[in-house]
């Protein structure tokens, strides 16, 4: 049984593309509302969820905080993809910063990963929104992501590292 998010009927969000622009635990700057320090968010779950997650290949949408659990999911098998190869921490935050450097693409876009998914963005200002909304989630989402793919030490945890070669909903990461 696919995980779902927790963040089923959030009220009062702001979403784009058909996404709620849900709060993060934050330091890096952009248009999520920032959230307490001691509360869950989508990208702890999308963490937590992933060794889970990443084995299915179809994904039950029961609200549209799963269409985002969906994209972290995905990005975060791109992340591990990219940090295969490195052998150490620094290598591995050099990858990252190099991934997170990348085009962020939106619905409607050439190589966005889930066509059909998100609405299409209604006008520019929304588009610009949801990309900088994407990117601000993909750059908390690799911070984190990189404190459990190493361990304390700088060396790769291959208990992580291992579910690079999976592929989430039968689409090859590039």
């Amino acid at each position: 049984m696919v995980y779902h998010s927790s963040f089923v009927d959030v009220e009062g969000i702001t979403k784009a593309c058909g996404c709620p622009l849900l709060p993060l635990k934050s330091h890096i700057k952009g248009p999520a509302p920032i959230s307490d320090q001691d509360k869950t968010d989508i990208v702890d779950e999308a963490i937590t969820f992933f060794r889970a997650n990443v084995f299915f290949r179809n994904f039950d949408i029961k609200s549209s905080a799963d269409k985002l659990l969906i994209y972290l999911t995905f990005y975060i098998n791109v992340a591990l993809k990219r940090l295969e190869g490195c052998r150490t921490l620094a290598e591995g935050t050099k990858a990252i910063i190099n991934l997170g450097l990348e085009n962020v693409p939106v619905p409607g876009e050439s190589g966005f990963p889930f066509p059909g998914l998100f609405a299409l963005p209604q006008s520019k200002q929304e588009a610009e929104l949801f990309r900088n909304y994407l990117r601000q989630i993909r750059e908390e989402t690799s911070g984190r992501l990189l404190s459990v793919a190493y361990r304390p030490n700088g060396t790769p945890n291959k208990w992580w590292l291992a579910f690079a070669k999976r592929k989430f909903m039968n689409i090859i990461v590039p």
